[in-house]
């Protein structure tokens, strides 16, 4: 049942409902996953990396709410609870216990590299369906990418 009227047609609503969900759940994780390495993180880089890793989760919040918002406007009910993250999402499970900072780093490029390409997909399946959605999935794979450069960044050299 829609409780929202959409803007969009019934087909390509559900096919932007589909994206946003994914892309919702995907985020959700990426804010667990950077707070479980924020939480455990140690060496010679903590309090650095421990910041930046703040920084993911305030981004993956701040696009994931934006995002939930968006499937809800487009009369779809977004779904952001813990099991559903736990069943759905795409993205390299995470170690559990203490991490070097160095294994924190490479981890999250292999997050941001994964989320990344998983987006840049989206981007395109989104344009025929929702132009709107496919501007919101842009402007958050710019900052993903932006944060990815960071973290490799960390580790080269």
């Amino acid at each position: 049942m829609t409780i929202i009227e959409s803007p969009l047609a019934e087909q390509e609503r559900d096919a932007t409902g589909v994206l946003l969900q994914n892309t919702l759940v995907d985020l959700l994780d990426l804010s667990l996953l950077a707070k479980q390495a924020h939480w455990n993180v140690y060496g010679p880089r903590f309090r650095a990396i421990h910041l930046q890793l703040d920084e993911v989760v305030t981004t993956a919040r701040d696009y994931a709410d934006q995002v939930a918002e968006r499937a809800a406007a487009v009369g779809i009910s977004p779904d952001g609870r813990a099991s559903t993250v736990a069943e759905h999402s795409g993205l390299p499970a995470f170690v559990s216990g203490w991490i070097n900072d160095g294994k924190v780093v490479e981890a999250l490029v292999q997050v941001f590299s994964t989320l990344i390409g998983r987006m840049r997909t989206r981007i395109d399946e989104a344009g025929p369906s929702d132009a709107v959605t496919q501007d919101l999935f842009i402007s958050l794979t710019a900052a993903l990418e932006k944060q990815s450069w960071m973290f490799q960044a960390e580790n080269r050299g």
